[in-house]
């Protein structure tokens, strides 16, 4: 079967909407729905691994995320969710890990 070609990123200026995704990285199991169905393209898989072992999601291009959700909706564990906010300033950016919870997973 022929592989459905990807959709060109959305030009995020004429978005009125920009998003924010939270991903609980060790309920994930790696199945990469919501890579796979985000429309934006604005998701894909982490080069690290969580305690389970699999590669999380990473929101690769914030710019590109209007928080429309469809990530957590496929999600079949709820490991990941999406806003949707006007003002850039609402949400800030992501909070670094502590080094601790990345040398659990090792």
């Amino acid at each position: 079967m022929a592989e459905a070609p990807k959709r060109p990123p959305k030009d995020p200026k004429k978005e009125r909407f920009r998003g924010a995704v939270f991903v609980e990285r060790d309920r994930c199991k790696g199945c990469a729905f919501c890579v796979e169905f985000c429309p934006y393209g604005a998701l894909e898989l982490a080069t690290e691994y969580n305690v389970k072992g699999y590669h999380p999601p990473v929101l690769a291009h914030p710019d590109q995320c209007n928080g429309c959700d469809l990530c957590g909706l496929y999600c079949p564990d709820f490991a990941i969710f999406a806003l949707r906010y006007n003002n850039p300033e609402y949400v800030g950016k992501p909070k670094p890990e502590p080094a601790a919870a990345k040398e659990v997973g090792k």
